[in-house]
């Protein structure tokens, strides 16, 4: 199938496809003599895969390390649940942030008037940075088999 039957296949955009290709998700497809790509069940079965990681919220680098869990048969499944259990960690300290700029702009919004007057506590507090700036959490780095890497 060319890249377009695939795309409709997968629920992945051509456009998407091409990236996935590039960052070596998945296989360079085969070419037609025209030059088109051609796609099998296979790459179609892949970029569903993809696409599931990736609504998981799942980066390209973590969706790397399943694919390479998912073709090996004699993997562990601790190291991908290991994985998964750190994406679980990554994805509740984003909530924390997250919740964190909730309760800051809250806060902002109710010492707002939000009259006719040109004075703004929100856009003060921008200016300012009252209530913040939101603490980041550092990036968490994990190891091929799934674990954080120290």
């Amino acid at each position: 199938m060319n890249i377009g039957e695939a795309a409709k296949a997968s629920g992945v955009s051509a456009k998407m496809i091409r990236y996935y290709e590039q960052a070596g998700l998945i296989p360079q497809a085969a070419r037609r003599d025209t030059g088109y790509r051609y796609y099998g069940d296979n790459d179609v079965h892949r970029l569903r895969f993809i696409r599931r990681a990736r609504d998981l919220g799942f980066t390209v680098e973590q969706i790397g390390d399943l694919l390479s869990l998912w073709n090996d048969r004699s993997r562990a499944s601790a190291d991908v649940k290991a994985l998964a259990l750190g994406h679980v960690e990554a994805l509740r300290a984003k909530v924390a942030e997250i919740q964190g700029m909730i309760a800051t702009l809250e806060t902002l919004a109710a010492s707002c008037h939000g009259d006719d007057r040109p004075d703004c506590p929100i856009i003060a507090g921008l200016e300012e940075g009252i209530g913040s700036p939101l603490p980041r959490p550092a990036p968490r780095r994990f190891g091929k088999a799934g674990v954080p890497a120290s």
